[in-house]
């Protein structure tokens, strides 16, 4: 263990994650699309030159679990040589991406022709191709169907466009002129990041910076195994399941907590299943850093040192550790808030004054688009109620972290309008304490459109803890424009014409703790 003293790695530690904060401002500010620029559905993170990750800024957490799994790639793609002033492009889930429309840029960073570390962000692509306008056909079977694949591969060298990268991308999406402004957005953080850290090193000198990131992970890495060292040893088992068309596939678990370590065991899951639910293992890894995390300490420094202490342990082509030609658009989205919900589940057994009910589990994507627009769009619901306190309403919950899209900027961007949008009264699971309410909201489509919904708690809602009740499952509507009425499936493709209207009802969060009665 390298010792440095409190003092200088706080002020470190804070630098970093000012920097990580710095790039994903620049990735906002300067985005074409509502998704990223009002959204806010990207994130950034700097990393050492071993690709352990050193500071995230907070953005999506299951992006940022994961975007170790890219750069781990690109390094090993690349293994014979990474290049100074090169970013490198990847969204293959087999090969260190999550789903298709998540693009990851890396950059190694160089001081004095020495690799010292890696800037890398990551941005939700509302398209990039595939069968159905936005990427996530409800019916995908296969990888092919959702879109265009991109393997680790240079995207960018000294500031220009590699066009081996870029014409096949901007080829395949429905929106090219949307995708080079979202594409430029992220080279322009990386660049942001990448200077940010060098000025870091010069001003103390190679030695120094790897000393003070040394002993940063090191600190990560103590503050976690002091942490699991307070919950009680055992093994915790919980279990939930994914609604497929009437069918449920089971996620299981058992988290085993053994002194400093931790180790989630994910064997018993269903297999990977002809759909697009299935997540890659990067994911479900994701899924366990944010759920330890919630059941421990969250300002516990978030570096690859607090994560060292955990172990997953994952059965290759299940759901949660999908295999390659499985559809995975969905596993990304939805199956990572499943995951959460089941290691949050289990977790409570250990920790129940620290975990809450589950919030509402789903992130309700609406995707619509034609020929000449992509619109994407999570919701927001319930989050789950706390020991002591109850749940936010109408907040995004879990594996996401974004922001719902003004109307003002919807309206003015896309060829359909707001009808209804409010907080769905009396959603949220009853308890000591209550689940935060879920959200109504209904699109009047101007123009015709393909539109897929890819949302789950549908039919079992988000649970309760310590005797409090569910939430209400969400509900989907298609109202035809002469008033005919059809609930939908959670998972449906279909296409709209103008005065029809989509009208979504979120899940609220579950309640904790045994409602009090006049007999108490």
């Amino acid at each position: 263990m390298i010792s440095v003293d409190p003092i200088t790695l706080e002020v470190a530690r804070n630098r970093f994650a000012a920097l990580a904060e710095e790039m994903g401002a620049v990735l906002r500010r300067t985005a074409y699309s509502p998704n990223i620029k009002e959204r806010i559905d990207c994130s950034a993170a700097v990393f050492v030159a071993s690709g352990e990750m050193l500071a995230q800024a907070e953005h999506i957490p299951v992006h940022l679990g994961s975007m170790p799994a890219s750069v781990a790639a690109v390094f090993e793609a690349f293994a014979d040589g990474v290049e100074p002033g090169v970013q490198y492009a990847v969204n293959d889930p087999f090969y260190g991406g999550t789903h298709l429309n998540d693009l990851t840029l890396v950059q190694g960073v160089f001081f004095e022709d020495v690799l010292v570390g890696w800037v890398a962000n990551r941005a939700h692509h509302a398209d990039v191709g595939g069968e159905a306008p936005g990427s996530m056909p409800a019916y995908a079977t296969h990888i092919d169907q959702e879109g265009h694949r991109v393997p680790p591969t240079p995207a960018v060298r000294n500031g220009e466009w590699i066009p081996e990268f870029l014409d096949p991308f901007l080829a395949a999406t429905r929106t090219p002129d949307e995708r080079i402004g979202d594409l430029s957005a992220q080279l322009g953080a990386n660049e942001a990041g990448r200077k940010g850290l060098v000025d870091l090193v010069a001003r103390e000198g190679v030695a120094e910076f790897d000393r003070v990131t040394s002993a940063l992970l090191d600190y990560g890495e103590r503050r976690m195994r002091t942490a699991l060292g307070e919950l009680p040893d055992g093994v915790y088992r919980f279990e939930d399941v994914m609604e497929l068309r009437g069918e449920f596939i089971p996620i299981r678990v058992a988290v085993t907590i053994d002194g400093e370590s931790l180790t989630a065991d994910f064997t018993g899951s269903a297999s990977q299943v002809a759909a697009n639910i299935n997540a890659v293992e990067a994911v479900t890894r994701s899924c366990l850093y944010y759920a330890v995390r919630v059941a421990t300490d969250p300002s516990i420094p978030a570096n690859g040192g607090c994560y060292r202490p955990l172990n997953l342990i994952t059965e290759p082509g299940s759901i949660v550790h999908a295999e390659y030609p499985a559809a995975v658009a969905a596993g990304n989205v939805e199956t990572s808030q499943r995951i959460a919900d089941t290691l949050l589940g289990a977790l409570a057994q250990a920790a129940p004054d620290r975990v809450p009910a589950a919030g509402q589990g789903t992130m309700n994507n609406i995707l619509i688009g034609n020929d000449s627009f992509a619109y994407y769009e999570t919701i927001a619901g319930g989050q789950g109620a706390r020991p002591g306190r109850d749940g936010i309403s109408g907040v995004h919950t879990g594996m996401t972290n974004t922001k719902n899209t003004p109307i003002e900027s919807l309206e003015r961007h896309y060829p359909f309008k707001v009808t209804k949008y409010r907080l769905r009264r009396g959603s949220g699971g009853a308890g000591e304490f209550v689940g935060g309410e879920g959200i109504e909201r209904e699109l009047e489509f101007l123009e015709p459109a393909t539109v897929s919904i890819i949302s789950e708690r549908r039919v079992h809602g988000p649970y309760g803890l310590a005797g409090g009740k569910a939430g209400a499952p969400g509900e989907d509507w298609l109202v035809r424009s002469d008033g005919t009425r059809k609930r939908l499936d959670g998972k449906s493709t279909f296409d709209v014409e103008p005065g029809d209207k989509l009208y979504v009802l979120t899940p609220g969060g579950g309640g904790w703790g045994v409602v009090a009665t006049d007999d108490d």
